[in-house]
């Protein structure tokens, strides 16, 4: 299944605005691909305001969340895989949700994982039909 973070992300956005907040992302600045201002970070992290008021072209999609801020009065392109997000929460009263980071796909140096074939995968196939039980 896909990762249900870009899902959360978008659907925690929407509910900070909508209860007159200000959202804000919780990022690690250590995760492969993330383009942020340098020199705004502090241990690995950055906190980004990502009120609309705060950003410009803001896109969030299942892969990252794309905008334009200012910094230090200069405009830059942010670009933020959803993977590294940590957390996202309202500014006011701090409520939202923490992720846990989780490493790119593929071996620790970096390598993709290779892709699982159809023919001749170990993998069990599921058989018959799901069910659930009631656990009282």
């Amino acid at each position: 299944m896909k990762s249900s973070r870009p899902y959360l992300i978008r659907a925690l956005y929407e509910w900070i605005l909508d209860n007159d907040c200000t959202p804000h992302l919780l990022v690690s600045v250590d995760y492969p691909e993330v383009r942020v201002p340098e020199g705004f970070a502090s241990d690995g992290q950055i906190v980004l305001n990502v009120s609309p008021s705060a950003v410009r072209n803001m896109h969030m999609d299942n892969d990252s969340v794309d905008f334009e801020g200012r910094f230090g009065g200069v405009a830059h392109s942010l670009h933020v895989p959803c993977q590294a997000v940590m957390a996202i929460y309202a500014r006011e009263n701090g409520q939202g949700m923490v992720f846990e980071i989780e490493l790119p796909e593929g071996d620790p140096d970096g390598t993709p994982a290779p892709e699982p074939s159809g023919e001749g995968s170990d993998a069990p196939k599921p058989s018959g039909r799901p069910s659930l039980k009631v656990v009282k």
